[in-house]
């Protein structure tokens, strides 16, 4: 019998996870089956209980429930700690639910074995004190940048969460118009502003020469932000569909223990 895992959220009609599971359990030979939970917006955790008492091996989470499933796993990794948010819900013995978060080694496998951006020795700039930008910091401060700024339309927020990852690298905290004078190698965009079709109001001239964008977000059409940096002199502008796809693939490794190759399936949803 196969094993069942789903991704909740809502809305979740156009959630691409079931096209990359689906194509991972092909690729892998694993008996599984992945698919759509609609949560309910007044009993997320009712709905996690019953998928797991009906026998389900594991969930992804998305908007709006990442907080709630922190709140509601019985331990959580040290990465979903830090983020304070929860992508993954692993069932444990005794009706007990393990958290992760896979999104930030989701960008940093992205940037760096697909594209190969070095972030060792960089300067990044993450945009946006958000849950997005929560998740990534743990696995980007792993990679050893030589610093990473946070900057954020409340400055208060983004030195707040400095503070929180302040013992795992060289990170600072400021506001979105404390950037002049600035350079960076790689600028990440954390914020919500895609959403409006907008990119971030940051210095023209923050992107140091050949330095690189990176939005979270991603889209059948150019992002505002992978513009803004082809725009500004990147070499090298990409969106977050393979972020996408590396961070699933995390989820996939910490259910059945087995990695699967997702350079074929981007350019499968590339289409």
């Amino acid at each position: 019998m196969s094993d069942h895992y789903a991704v909740i959220g809502n809305p979740i009609e156009h959630s691409k996870s079931p096209a990359i599971h689906a194509a991972f359990a092909t690729q892998t030979g694993e008996d599984v089956v992945y698919g759509r939970l609609l949560g309910d917006l007044d009993d997320f955790a009712g709905d996690v209980r019953r998928f797991f008492s009906e026998g389900g091996r594991g969930l992804n989470v998305t908007v709006p429930f990442k907080e709630q499933a922190w709140r509601l796993a019985d331990e959580r990794s040290p990465r979903a700690e830090i983020a304070g948010a929860v992508n993954t819900l692993i069932p444990l013995k005794d009706s007990r639910v393990r958290g992760d978060n896979t999104d930030g080694v989701g960008l940093v496998r992205d940037l760096t074995h697909n594209h190969g951006c070095p972030l060792a020795g960089a300067r990044i700039l993450l945009l946006g004190a958000g849950g997005a930008s929560r998740g990534v910091l743990r696995p980007l401060l792993e990679a050893k940048p030589a610093r990473l700024t946070i900057a954020n339309r409340t400055a208060s927020k983004a030195a707040d969460l400095a503070v929180t990852v302040a013992s795992l690298g060289e990170v600072t905290g400021c506001g979105l118009d404390q950037l002049g004078g600035q350079r960076f190698d790689l600028i990440i965009n954390g914020t919500a502003a895609g959403l409006k079709g907008e990119a971030p109001p940051v210095p023209e001239d923050v992107l140091s020469d050949g330095g690189w964008c990176y939005d979270m977000m991603y889209g059948d059409q150019p992002t505002a932000f992978v513009r803004w940096g082809l725009e500004h002199g990147a070499s090298k502008a990409m969106d977050g569909l393979g972020m996408l796809v590396e961070q699933a693939a995390e989820s996939f490794l910490l259910w059945r223990g087995v990695r699967p190759e997702t350079a074929s399936v981007i350019r499968q949803l590339r289409g």
